[in-house]
């Protein structure tokens, strides 16, 4: 349980961190007349994300709910729906990330 806690104030602390960065790194890259654009066009998948994500879950939840699930397993299914998203974005981000890696 220590450890669960500890990994968990961890993780906590990341939270923001990398929104805070992102101007910085992306002055870094493409200069900085381009700060002020470029960061719109980041976070802009973000808000529907942090709207569709719980409206996922919620609707996963009921429909398992309504299929005679019990309350307390209904979470199961929505896990695996969840790491296999998490899964297709990861690997989108990494063949995106080889893609753009230049050989000098």
């Amino acid at each position: 349980m220590a450890l669960f806690a500890c990994l968990f104030c961890l993780i906590l602390t990341m939270y923001g961190g990398g929104f805070a960065t992102i101007p910085a790194y992306l002055a870094d890259i493409f200069g900085t007349q381009f700060v002020g654009a470029i960061p719109r066009r980041l976070l802009t998948p973000v808000r529907p994300r942090g709207i569709l994500g719980p409206v996922l879950v919620n609707y996963i939840r009921e429909y398992q709910i309504d299929r005679g699930i019990p309350a307390a397993e209904a979470y199961n299914f929505t896990i695996y729906v969840l790491a296999a998203i998490l899964v297709v974005g990861s690997s989108a981000t990494w063949r995106s990330d080889r893609s753009m890696s230049v050989t000098t």
